[in-house]
């Protein structure tokens, strides 16, 4: 059975966290709960929150955006807040968001993004393991710091606390690119776009990155995690209507015209019309229209919505897939306690 993750996303405007449901997912087996970030609220304060008034559930950042802060200071966070909620707990999913983000909110140069979670990550796991003063001279990122504007004092340093030298770094990755390097250099894949009937194709990347690793892993070491929506009611229709403006923001505005990973994969997974017009529409500020452009079937393929009969009935391809982890989003309390139910 895979387990299950409760996401609580980031901020609207104000930062609000819905502790009874947080609570209540650990009390019915939820196995993690995880944040994100845009450009408002962060990833790791709404978790060290969390830790404080749960006991066990896992703590993951889904995800974290490699530009809001350097490895070492991500390392740090994440160590820092493992070592206090209890070793184990913390799980640092990472991503490099888009180059609308990057460049236009935290004002760093888009780079080689694969150079860079490659840089990151090796930094971030020599500073957990304490093997001795961490150094590192990448591609994008050296350790340390020697180039323009530096004083030439920097020294390598070993990290004072003595956090977990294991916490899982997990990759918000949806290119083939990105794939690769996740099987490679990661413990595990978050994705928004996985479905049982597109798994398969990300699976065959993701061991294409595996082939070059030398710790012995393989595919049923790497953990992989899904979205997907679960929303009990009789109006099938009205519960895909409630994903629509989701999707549209995503697939229409979350990037430019011209490089937006969303669109991409609805493309991938069959829908290029229905791309193409919802960026169109997005973009020209008509909206409502994009996000009645939203195909039924790309929303349905994603979620399990409708009567328990027919909800227990769809989750078997998710329960029978390769996925160890379901991440529930937008879940109300009835149907969280359903789904726990029927995962058993």
């Amino acid at each position: 059975m895979p387990k299950l993750g409760l996401e609580i996303a980031y901020s609207g405007a104000h930062m609000v966290l819905d502790m009874d449901k947080i609570k209540k997912a650990e009390r019915l087996g939820f196995d993690t709960v995880w944040s994100a970030e845009a450009y408002g609220s962060d990833a790791f304060t709404p978790l060290a929150y969390i830790a404080g008034q749960t006991q066990r559930i896992r703590l993951g950042t889904g995800i974290a955006q490699l530009a809001a802060r350097t490895p070492a200071n991500c390392a740090m966070i994440a160590q820092t807040l493992d070592d206090l909620a209890g070793k184990g707990r913390v799980i640092v999913g990472l991503g490099v968001s888009g180059p609308q983000i990057v460049e236009g909110w935290y004002g760093q140069p888009w780079g080689k993004p694969m150079d860079r979670i490659r840089d990151y990550v090796t930094i971030m796991k020599k500073i957990w393991k304490r093997e001795g003063p961490v150094s590192h001279d990448g591609p994008e990122i050296q350790l340390p710091y020697t180039g323009p504007g530096s004083s030439g004092l920097g020294k390598p340093l070993k990290s004072i606390l003595h956090g977990n030298p294991d916490i899982p770094v997990m990759l918000g990755s949806a290119t083939p690119a990105g794939l690769r390097l996740c099987g490679e250099i990661s413990d595990g894949l978050l994705s928004m776009h996985l479905t049982p009937a597109s798994l398969p194709k990300y699976i065959a990347q993701l061991e294409q990155g595996l082939a070059k690793r030398t710790d012995g892993k393989t595919i049923d070491d790497l953990e992989i995690v899904a979205n997907l929506r679960v929303y009990i009611t009789d109006d099938v229709k009205a519960a895909l209507d409630t994903a629509r403006p989701t999707i549209a923001l995503y697939v229409g505005g979350m990037g430019a015209k011209s490089k937006n990973f969303h669109k991409e994969k609805m493309i991938e997974r069959g829908y290029p019309e229905a791309a193409e017009r919802i960026q169109e529409l997005f973009l020209a500020g008509r909206k409502a229209e994009a996000e009645a452009a939203v195909p039924d079937e790309f929303l349905d393929d994603m979620s399990l919505v409708g009567p328990r009969e027919r909800i227990a009935e769809r989750f078997k391809a998710w329960r029978d897939s390769r996925f160890t982890h379901l991440r529930v989003v937008n879940v109300d309390d009835e149907s969280m306690e359903y789904i726990a139910k029927v995962n058993g």
